[in-house]
């Protein structure tokens, strides 16, 4: 039986990370659960076997439930029935069997019924899921907002709400609105308190919600009367239980037709104010966005792996002029490409998460009981790192997505435009991770400061420190050359003293950043498991090095007096 998880021992590989030590330690907080609940691990190789099997079940519904559904889906999609979205017959299926499975409640902790997995395995759940079907992978991972209600929110909220998470209730977060999409301190929703039912009242609408009519929603809304910017911004809790909030469309999208896309109405809808006022947007959406944002890169990957996988097939499969076309040098370049870029995404992906596990489980802990001034640091490390981390990993695996899923087709010629074959599915679904989230020029905007405060640069040079085996040493001098050209074009950057020019040039200095990360973490992957990645790490290093000295070099000759072309007519 087919299985998403075991069927990709990478996936596997990244839970022997050294850093797992001290994640599962936070995380479990020296197995103190262990007392009140049989299903606590009692030490660490405990845990990782638990993340194991609960990633088994993930995986099993995964490849025998969700993919043979995901057909189905996407040409039937959901629909609106008097004010309501109901969803694809198929996704009910997934639902139930998801639900029954026990993958609900994942990052909550076990006194709220959740599983209190950490961010990496949850991230990894998210990526074979992804595999079967991005759209059902939307629905599902959206569970992620309870993260900023246990975060944010009462203790009498988080016995009200998460254990309805925790048994399978679903999640949306209300933010854009047709007049705020990226810029959303134009957010205009309006919220009104209630004083006679002691209450808020949410008026107004929200439109491209993802899974808008979901059982519970986070909601971004204007509580400070007069106020236009950010700061007249708050959070609130809506309960679909209360009604107020009515679907007034749902969109048709180009691909993950499963995920409905909704335009909500909200007419005097109860809600509950989530944290403190006016922290809507500067502190709560960006929780909420960071959380969002290693979701799609978890779905990224998840299509990476699967357009590899069905491009790897057809061509094993395919003949022409009498061979395989597996053997063509124009078709193994295209799949060593592919697999590299998901073995280094996938390597980012999980270096993120677990800087997020790292400082996420320090924090948590620093509710209950003083943090020691070791772990304050470790804890300021680690959120830096995930800060630093974050917009990469979503960037470049979208990216990436797009990439692979755009290079299946080219390897099925002709079938891949074909509507019977899934690469058109996956080149369709792919497509909006680089958009939703937080465009890849926002990725860029949240980075660039990363590298030219010199932070990159710094964590680049600390990675070229670690050992590598003897098989990878030549890469890594070549990595060191390159780190070397890297600083000379940030340099050259900000000697320019021109932020047009700046803003320019910041996407190639982006790239030339997590290309350079990623192929160190695949260098480190290969020296401790060169069955699975030193071919991927070969491949990665010498994409890399085409393409940093080609930005290099671009970076290098452009100047402010160049702009003038480029600008529009």
């Amino acid at each position: 039986m087919a299985n998403y998880y075991t069927d990709h021992p990478e996936i596997d590989f990244h839970l022997s990370h050294p850093l797992m030590k001290r994640l599962v330690e936070l995380k479990e907080d020296n197995f103190k659960d262990a007392a009140e609940f049989d299903y606590a691990p009692v030490d660490h190789d405990d845990a990782i076997e638990n993340y194991r099997r609960i990633l088994a079940i993930a995986g099993e519904v995964a490849a025998n439930t969700i993919e043979p559904n995901s057909e189905s889906v996407d040409l039937e999609g959901p629909h609106l029935e008097n004010g309501r979205m109901i969803y694809a017959s198929k996704t009910f299926e997934n639902l139930d069997v998801t639900r029954k499975a026990g993958l609900y409640g994942v990052s909550m902790p076990r006194r709220f019924g959740g599983l209190n997995l950490p961010s990496v395995v949850f991230s990894m759940m998210s990526e074979v899921i992804s595999s079967a079907d991005a759209g059902f992978q939307n629905i599902w991972s959206l569970q992620s907002c309870i993260d900023t209600l246990y975060e944010f929110g009462t203790e009498e909220q988080r016995a009200k709400y998460i254990p309805r998470i925790c048994a399978g209730e679903t999640m949306s977060m209300d933010l854009t609105e047709p007049d705020a999409g990226s810029d959303l301190q134009r957010v205009m929703l309006k919220a009104t308190y209630d004083e006679a039912n002691q209450c808020w009242r949410l008026n107004g609408v929200k439109r491209f919600i993802t899974n808008g009519d979901s059982d519970i929603h986070l909601v971004l809304a204007r509580s400070e009367e007069g106020s236009k910017d950010g700061r007249g911004l708050s959070m609130f809790i809506y309960d679909k239980r209360d009604g107020g909030v009515d679907v007034r469309h749902i969109e048709h999208k180009l691909g993950i037709h499963g995920s409905p896309t909704c335009e909500l109405t909200y007419k005097n809808a109860k809600a509950e104010l989530c944290g403190d006022r006016k922290l809507g947007l500067i502190k709560y959406v960006m929780a909420l966005m960071n959380g969002a944002r290693l979701g799609i890169a978890a779905q990224s990957v998840g299509v990476e792996q699967e357009a590899y996988n069905e491009g790897l097939a057809y061509a094993r499969e395919r003949a022409q002029f009498g061979e395989k076309i597996i053997n063509f040098p124009a078709v193994y370049d295209m799949l060593s490409r592919m697999k590299a870029k998901l073995d280094a995404g996938r390597s980012l992906l999980y270096q993120t998460a677990r800087y997020v596990d790292l400082y996420k489980s320090l924090e948590d802990i620093g509710r209950y009981r003083k943090l020691t001034p070791e772990e304050r640091t470790e804890m300021k490390l680690y959120s830096k790192l995930a800060d630093a981390f974050t917009p990469l990993a979503k960037g470049m695996n979208s990216e990436y997505a797009s990439q692979n899923a755009y290079d299946a087709i080219s390897i099925h010629g002709g079938s891949g435009f074909i509507m019977e074959y899934k690469s058109q599915r996956l080149y369709r679904d792919a497509r909006i991770f680089s958009i939703y989230e937080g465009t890849t020029q926002l990725q860029v905007v949240a980075a660039i400061r990363y590298v030219t405060n010199g932070t990159y640069l710094s964590v680049l040079r600390d990675m070229l420190q670690t050992e590598v085996s003897p098989a990878m040493q030549p890469l890594k001098a070549r990595i060191a050359t390159l780190v070397d050209l890297y600083e000379k074009a940030v340099n050259y950057v900000k000697e320019q003293a021109n932020q047009e020019l700046h803003d320019f040039l910041a996407r190639r200095l982006y790239d030339m950043t997590a290309e350079l990360v990623m192929s160190l973490l695949i260098l480190d992957d290969a020296t401790r498991c060169p069955d699975l990645f030193e071919k991927s790490a070969n491949v990665y290093v010498r994409l890399t090095e085409e393409d940093v000295c080609a930005k290099a070099y671009y970076v290098m000759h452009f100047t402010a007096d160049d702009l003038t072309s480029f600008r529009a007519q």
